[in-house]
């Protein structure tokens, strides 16, 4: 066995870069290409790969620090037929060059996207052409980033060494496409971003985006472009319903779970999924994935951003235990604690602006799923019951969908039924 030296590879000339995360403890077993840590800098979040397979013996950094290329991570203990000699597997930055970088990862909010279909002859006459194998040289960290971002790496020209793809490989190609310049039609032919210096008409401040921001941005964007949306707006009177919900938290009192408008929107959505299946389905190449699953996700304000933990099975929760799984999905998004397994797996979600303001709005659909319901602020206003006008409180709705796989036809019966079973919730248990 041999003790190597792991050290932080060249990372683009970024430097006293932090330490935001450390993926492996000592005894921890390592596949080569795993990642050790994850680096954050100012303008990009990037892992560092474990040259070869083999036990960390060792981790020398922790959340916090501050290093550079050449900075010792951590001793990993490898098989000797495995593995160079030391000084050659890990130099000091002053030798040899070190190992090329593991760049940005995207922090996953949904499941990854769909492979795209097979490029069109236009494409294949302004894209680069596909890797003769079929297969890209390219970094596991680097096949995640391009497997939730859509991207064929097999299309991708990879700048590295031995044509290997990189992380700015895979997001240059991705403006390429936005721009139309790698699209088999008309393309969007987008303007270049305005560059403009602010600080000529007056005194500004210059804040860094969190990580979170930075990357649900690009997910926002990709979706906002990528799919043809329609929003969908009605109401719902929930009277009956918010007049329960009152009650049964006094008499839930301390001891159980505090019941928001939203556990019982999240039980009438599965209700209204379950009529609808295609509004639980995701879009895969040419075919639709419908699922029998219910995991629904909500939109949560953090400090850092928005983030969208997920309901697990949401069709076998009773009201009570959605309303706990909301709880301590909102703590943990509050403290930054949310795990992957918390925001994967959706199916449908729902963005409840209630507690704040407006009457409506227009959710952008968080793919793959294929359809949002947004809520909007509760108001009591005078609704005609046949004989008199009567105050009713009404819940704004506003559902977004990807009208590739809903009509409008689809979308208004799934708000009409959504606003049936709010006003009577016993529907939920046809």
């Amino acid at each position: 066995m041999s003790i190597l030296e792991v050290r932080v590879p060249n990372i683009g000339g970024f430097k006293d870069v932090g330490v935001v995360e450390v993926l492996v403890k000592p005894g921890d077993s390592v596949g080569a290409d795993a990642s050790l840590v994850t680096l954050e800098s100012d303008k990009a979040t990037m892992d560092v790969p474990s040259p070869f397979a083999g036990t960390v013996r060792e981790v020398r950094v922790k959340v916090g620090d501050r290093v550079g290329e050449g900075s010792l991570v951590l001793l990993l203990e490898v098989a000797a037929e495995s593995s160079a000699p030391p000084e050659t597997a890990a130099p000091a930055p002053a030798a040899t060059p070190p190992p090329p970088a593991t760049l940005p990862t995207p922090v996953p909010v949904g499941p990854p996207m769909p492979s795209p279909a097979p490029p069109s002859r236009a494409e294949s006459e302004t894209s680069p052409p596909p890797s003769p194998s079929g297969l890209a040289h390219a970094s596991p960290t680097v096949r995640k980033a391009a497997r939730e971002l859509g991207v064929d790496l097999s299309r991708v020209t990879g700048s590295g060494p031995r044509g290997r793809v990189l992380q700015e490989d895979v997001q240059k190609y991705v403006k390429q496409a936005l721009a139309g310049q790698v699209s088999g039609g008309a393309g969007l032919d987008l303007l270049p971003w305005p560059k403009v210096d602010f600080a000529r008409f007056g005194p500004v401040e210059t804040r860094p985006l969190s990580r979170i921001r930075k990357i649900a941005g690009a997910n926002l964007a990709r979706n906002w472009v990528m799919i043809p949306h329609v929003t969908q707006f009605d109401e719902a009177d929930v009277t009956d319903l918010e007049d329960f919900r009152v009650k049964l938290n006094a008499e839930l009192g301390e001891a159980g779970p505090k019941v928001t408008m939203l556990a019982f929107l999240v039980k009438a959505c599965v209700a209204a999924l379950q009529r609808f299946p295609e509004f639980n389905s995701s879009l895969d190449g040419d075919s639709l994935v419908l699922k029998r699953y219910f995991h629904v996700g909500f939109a949560a304000d953090t400090p850092n951003g928005l983030v969208v933990p997920v309901v697990r099975d949401a069709d076998r929760k009773g009201v009570l235990e959605i309303a706990r799984a909301l709880g301590e999905l909102s703590a943990k998004a509050r403290e930054g604690k949310l795990g992957a397994a918390d925001i994967q797996g959706g199916t449908f979600s729902i963005s409840s602006l209630g507690g704040i303001g407006g009457t409506a709005f227009t959710p952008i659909v968080n793919a793959p799923e294929v359809a949002i319901l947004g809520v909007s602020r509760l108001s009591v206003r005078p609704v005609w019951d046949g004989e008199r006008f009567a105050p009713r409180k009404v819940l704004p709705l506003s559902l977004s969908y990807d009208h590739r796989v809903i009509d409008g036809a689809a979308g208004a019966r799934f708000t009409s039924y959504l606003a049936e079973v709010l006003r009577d919730m016993r529907r939920a248990m046809l």
